[in-house]
């Protein structure tokens, strides 16, 4: 389980997506009411999917990671792939494939 700390508000879970401005924890709909959402993750994140969001700051691990538009800064690695269409990347190591369009990835080796 991870803390996720949306816009001051904070929960657990396992899985968070940020889909049509909508944000899900495993499952459950926590959308904050408000036009831009920052979101903070204290812990290991199994799978993290953004559309579209101001920042996100992850403070553990990311298995796979998924945004369209936004910047996420995984402060871990990502076991998994990476998958950015214009947001920016910044994490460690990463396990798998990294994919972009117009989205900067900066990792750092082990």
């Amino acid at each position: 389980m991870s803390t996720f700390t949306i816009n001051g508000v904070t929960y657990t879970g396992n899985n968070i997506s940020v889909i049509n401005n909508k944000v899900i924890i495993d499952g459950v709909d926590q959308t904050p009411n408000a036009k831009q959402i920052t979101i903070t993750i204290d812990g290991n994140v199994t799978e993290l999917k953004v559309d579209a969001c101001q920042t996100i700051t992850v403070t553990g691990n990311v298995n796979n990671l998924k945004t369209q538009s936004g910047d996420v800064d995984v402060q871990g690695s990502v076991q998994g792939n990476i998958q950015t269409q214009s947001g920016d990347v910044d994490c460690g190591t990463v396990g798998g494939n990294i994919s972009t369009m117009s989205g900067d990835v900066k990792h750092r080796k082990a």
